[in-house]
């Protein structure tokens, strides 16, 4: 259940655009749930067509039952499918897999996959982003959500831009950060000599990254991560320009012979917890992934030395 005040600025609306407005369904959305009469102003049942007021009290009833999907050819290139409904797609995606095709990526991605077995996804975005509303790069293995209504691509993707959604990661970096435990604030834009990096620059956009140490071995660092913004390449950037690339990422300074020590072919991040309100029941949902085997055996092998 969602209870909203009515602000001055929709004074005068009908109570179907200023709930639209308010929660970003779509406005016959919304007039299926007053039909259905899960939407209540001021405590009272009410029509579409109702003029509100200012300082109004509109209660929102988004809860329906969890339809789950029917059984589906498994994914291929190991992409996990770990919680299906009527709104959204939670995928587990392994390194090697984009999260969209792009213009340079002949690879697997997200989108194609879910489309071959079977998923029907939101048609909001651009035709190749189509139900995107993060990405994770084709190196990083860990949590994606993936939007199945149109309604729920609003409301995610705006949890993203409000910095609402719960975003951890794992990180084993080389050398030792100093402190421990911090926080790198420093703005992020194209890289100036290549179109493929990313870097810290004066006039790149505000990034936002709080790190921990969770354990030190001699040359390396395993970290939890947790990301207050979202720019691509973000945790590469940040962890480079702070003098502790990610393990296995040589695009962003790392010694390429820690990874070929432990037999690493991709940079050791994982996106491991994903955290968000569910755009249909309203509630707090969590989902968790624990890093993959390649991963873990490099820590344990790095750690061990």
């Amino acid at each position: 259940m969602k209870v909203l005040l009515i602000p001055d600025g929709l004074e005068g609306e009908r109570v179907d655009v200023a709930a639209s407005r308010m929660t970003g369904l779509t406005r016959s959305r919304v007039s299926t749930l007053i039909d259905e009469g899960k939407v209540r102003l001021d405590g009272g049942p009410v029509k579409p067509s109702v003029k509100v007021l200012g300082g109004q009290m509109l209660e929102i009833d988004l809860s329906e039952p969890v339809r789950r999907a029917k059984v589906r050819p498994a994914l291929a290139d190991g992409l996990k499918v770990i919680y299906d409904d009527s709104d959204i797609i939670v995928v587990d995606k392994p390194a090697g897999v984009a999260a969209h095709p792009s213009l340079g990526w002949d690879g697997p991605d997200v989108v194609s996959h879910l489309a071959a077995a079977g998923y029907a996804i939101s048609t909001s975005g651009t035709p190749e982003r189509q139900g995107i509303v993060q990405r994770l790069d084709v190196g990083t293995s860990g949590l994606m959500v993936v939007a199945k209504s149109e309604h729920a691509y609003t409301l995610l993707k705006q949890a993203f831009r409000d910095r609402t959604v719960n975003k951890i990661y794992f990180a084993l970096v080389q050398g030792h950060p100093d402190p421990f435990n911090g926080t790198i604030d420093a703005p992020i834009g194209r890289h100036p000599g290549s179109a493929w990096k990313f870097a810290v620059t004066t006039d790149g956009r505000r990034s936002v990254t709080h790190y921990q140490t969770i354990e030190a071995a001699p040359a390396v660092t395993l970290l939890r991560i947790h990301l207050e913004t979202g720019r691509t390449h973000q945790i590469r950037v940040h962890m480079s320009a702070f003098g502790h690339p990610c393990v296995g990422d040589p695009l962003y300074g790392c010694d390429p012979v820690l990874a070929e020590k432990v037999g690493l072919d991709r940079q050791w991040l994982h996106a491991a917890k994903l955290g968000f309100t569910h755009p249909g029941s309203g509630e707090y949902v969590e989902f968790r992934s624990n890093p993959p085997r390649e991963l873990s055996s490099a820590w344990h092998q790095l750690r061990d030395k």
